[in-house]
């Protein structure tokens, strides 16, 4: 006898009839409706089982906003920002973005009344950014080089600590990935590193503000100086790209004087994440360039069928364009002051933890939050148990502390990393603290031969 289905019934309250008694199948369709209620229980329910969002310490994307940008938010999910012909308001709030980020970056040639002056666009976040950023990088070599780019590989020169996404690139885009190391206390690369890599075929050299291992600052400026050199020396002119995925926004309100962007001509693209200190929910980021001639017309597509002539050069088609909507409401909000204040704040919070951290005795500190927002640490001497331990110990009071290795010349090393983000209060590093001491005591009682040495998952 042949299946019947039938409408179901008015479920309420939620905790009744079908949600109490029959399982929901979570790998087919299943064969009824469901009331929007239940439907809606049954999902917030299951997400309670999630960590806390807010006690993610790992991770660098943005987990509160304000209320009005949330409405702001929702009322523009539906809107394709890659229709720019059907939502015109949405694509010159984009453009008005990247000409804020372009300025913010010094690029050149921006017009006080001309957002198409800047040159750049947004993206889903810094890993479509990275992809556009070094193709770019590799066309104009190809250009360079000629006709005979095909019987030569082109590489990419960066330290072994770029996030995952460069090695995408290379990968997926047939480029030489060349890499260099870190040693034991240096987790950043050297302009003399640098100019031992570069050849006739590098594309470009990436260099990185706030590097997600330790939050450092590399030496943008000195790596351009030894390049500017080698130019002189040896006529090898290699661009630099700028992955300022997390220091994009905080470096130039917590430093500005610090020069590190188009102030230096050798820099030639950057990207940035605005759901990560640009306070913006996931995802949104951003390209720019110094000026058009360094995005190769050959990386712009020209579409019509969505109604008008429209140039596009991402890898994404469509998406919402509600996060876009959620920076420019950070930008108008905040502005330069309100950037600043931020910044200040979550950095003296940082600071004051990293302080705690350290005098506790337990922790050498290889980062104290002064660069950006980021504190990492690892354990003193031989105490018996390992980062892991206290890793684990902390997800005991719901916190998510990361503990991970470092990368290619300083595997051994150990690290423990704290994000500090907004929404993370200087009430909330209190009670981290005490909480770690908490762990601490209780790993020197028991004094385990590490519990927990495998590797946990490292977050972005």
């Amino acid at each position: 006898m042949p299946h019947k289905h039938h409408r179901a019934p008015h479920i309420s309250p939620a905790y009744t009839g079908r949600l109490a008694m029959a399982p929901v199948p979570s790998l087919r369709l299943p064969d009824d409706a469901m009331e929007p209620g239940a439907a809606y229980r049954f999902i917030h329910d299951e997400l309670m089982l999630d960590g806390s969002s807010r006690l993610n310490l790992a991770t660098f994307v943005t987990t509160w906003m304000d209320p009005e940008a949330e409405k702001l938010m929702a009322e523009t999910f539906d809107k394709n920002m890659i229709d720019k012909d059907e939502y015109p308001a949405t694509a010159a709030i984009e453009a008005r973005c990247v000409s804020m980020v372009a300025d913010l970056f010094h690029a050149e040639g921006l017009s006080d009344d001309d957002a198409s002056a800047a040159c750049g666009v947004s993206t889903i976040g810094s890993s479509e950014a990275v992809m556009l950023g070094g193709l770019a990088m590799k066309w104009r070599w190809r250009e360079k080089v000629g006709k005979d780019w095909k019987g030569r590989t082109p590489n990419l020169v960066m330290g072994s600590n770029v996030q995952v996404v460069w090695e995408k690139f290379c990968r997926y885009f047939d480029v030489e990935p060349r890499y260099l190391p870190m040693e034991n206390g240096r987790y950043v690369i050297t302009p003399e590193q640098v100019l031992d890599a570069v050849d006739e075929d590098t594309i470009g050299v990436v260099a990185i503000l706030g590097t997600t291992y330790t939050g450092e600052l590399e030496p943008i400026a000195e790596i351009c100086a030894a390049l500017d050199q080698l130019s002189q020396d040896k006529g090898l002119d290699i661009p630099v790209h700028v992955d300022a995925a997390s220091g994009g926004f905080v470096v130039p309100f917590l430093h500005p004087d610090l020069e590190w962007d188009f102030r230096l001509p050798r820099v030639v693209s950057i990207n940035v994440s605005g759901h990560k200190y640009g306070l913006t929910y996931p995802g949104i980021g951003f390209v720019v360039w110094r000026s058009k001639e360094y995005l190769p017309e050959d990386l712009v597509f020209r579409v019509n069928y969505l109604g008008g002539d429209m140039p596009t050069f991402t890898l994404n088609f469509s998406r919402p364009g509600n996060q876009v909507v959620g920076q420019y409401y950070n930008f108008l909000r905040l502005g330069r002051a309100g950037y600043t204040q931020v910044m200040q704040c979550l950095s003296q919070t940082a600071r004051w933890l990293g302080d705690e951290l350290r005098d506790s005795e337990h922790f050498e500190l290889i980062t104290d939050g002064s660069a950006i927002p980021v504190v990492s640490f690892r354990l003193k001497g031989k105490p018996g148990y390992t980062e892991f331990d206290v890793s684990e110990g902390l997800r005991s009071f719901g916190w998510q502390v990361p503990a991970y290795t470092m990368p290619e010349g300083a595997t051994d090393v150990v690290v423990l990393r704290v994000v500090v983000r907004e929404g993370f209060s200087a009430d909330l590093a209190r009670a981290l603290k005490e909480d770690t001491i908490t762990v601490l005591g209780r790993l020197d009682a028991l004094k385990p031969r590490g519990a927990f040495n495998d590797l946990q998952p490292f977050a972005h």
